[in-house]
């Protein structure tokens, strides 16, 4: 019966999303014991219900477009997905390059480039909150005069 309910509740978790190995088993911890978790994500991995190169493939995708390269491998380790898959997902999933991303983001947070050096480490904070790597983000804010100038 528990097994049946714990099977349930893991169905139901997939239905809404996604969701890595380990974070199902730490959603699942309270209702069931290690074993019979193991052996159902173990079952719902045969059955391909339960994939974390799917998840990670996902999560990329729908992530990708407000958030870095830095930020979105530390959000799918902190998930418990392994290095080799999330470079897998990063590049097949990540199409346009870091400083494209980098600029979008920029530019629906921003109206003008940096007037001054507190602004400037402002608009630096702000993207380096969302993951991009300090060179894309001395680059980019760097270029953004030049850019408006050229109308």
């Amino acid at each position: 019966m528990a097994e049946t309910g714990l099977r349930a509740r893991a169905l139901r978790y997939l239905a809404q999303r996604e969701h890595s190995r380990a974070e199902l088993a730490r959603k699942l911890a309270d209702h069931g014991s290690a074993p019979e978790i193991d052996a159902l994500l173990d079952r719902l991995s045969e059955l391909e219900l339960l994939s974390d190169a799917r998840f990670a493939t996902a999560w990329v995708r729908g992530k990708a477009a407000r958030f870095g390269t830095a930020r979105l491998r530390h959000d799918l380790a902190r998930r418990g997905v392994s290095d080799t898959l999330i470079e897998a997902a990063l590049q097949s999933e990540a199409v346009e390059s870091e400083l494209e991303r980098a600029h979008r983001v920029w530019r629906t947070k921003f109206a003008q480039p940096p007037a001054d050096a507190r602004e400037w480490a402002r608009q630096a904070r702000f993207l380096q909150g969302r993951g991009f790597a300090a060179e894309v983000i001395r680059k980019l804010l760097k270029e953004i005069p030049d850019e408006s100038a050229q109308g």
